[in-house]
């Protein structure tokens, strides 16, 4: 990638940004661009990485001084930033993935209120008791196989019964 010494304008606009958003990552320390003969900020490539690299990792969830020491080559600390964002990751993950499992549940459920099935409410009954997080990504023994069963294959009701889809009407 080759390109020549950018404007802010044209930098911010390569990555969707608003040019205050970089003006404001400069203010942190996280880029330092060029100044031209008119005191204005040029980008070159290596400050584009940059720019890559702190979009990135935004997306990815991490504050700007957690970037800031990603980016910094003599911080100390930057293997222990980088495994607490693991750590996190991973958490956000199994989140989503019980936000998955109750969307599913949701959508085959033939209750219209999803909160008056009884099985969609055994799922939030420790966190409506105060007593638990929402469950782990594997049930426990003994639970119902709806709560990992491949989509395809099951269909929770509020009748007690788990029911298979019709091809024809996807119900």
């Amino acid at each position: 990638m080759k390109s020549s010494q950018l404007s802010i304008g044209d930098a911010a606009a390569r990555f969707d940004l608003p040019t205050h958003v970089l003006r404001h990552w400069e203010d942190v320390g996280l880029l330092r661009p060029v100044r031209d003969g008119g005191d204005r900020r040029r980008y070159g490539d290596d400050d584009l990485v940059r720019i890559a690299v702190i979009v990135r990792s935004k997306r990815a969830g991490m504050s700007l001084e957690q970037i800031g020491v990603l980016l910094d080559e003599k911080a100390p600390e930057r293997h222990r930033v980088l495994e607490e964002h693991i750590a996190d990751l991973e958490q956000r993950m199994a989140d989503m993935e019980r936000s998955r499992r109750m969307t599913e549940h949701a959508l085959r459920c033939t209750a219209h209120d999803i909160t008056t099935c009884p099985r969609f409410r055994s799922i939030m009954a420790e966190v409506v008791a105060g007593t638990g997080r929402w469950r782990d990504a594997e049930p426990p023994p003994g639970a119902e196989p709806w709560l990992v069963a491949p989509v395809e294959s099951r269909i929770p009701s509020t009748d007690g019964g788990e029911g298979r889809r019709s091809p024809a009407s996807g119900r």
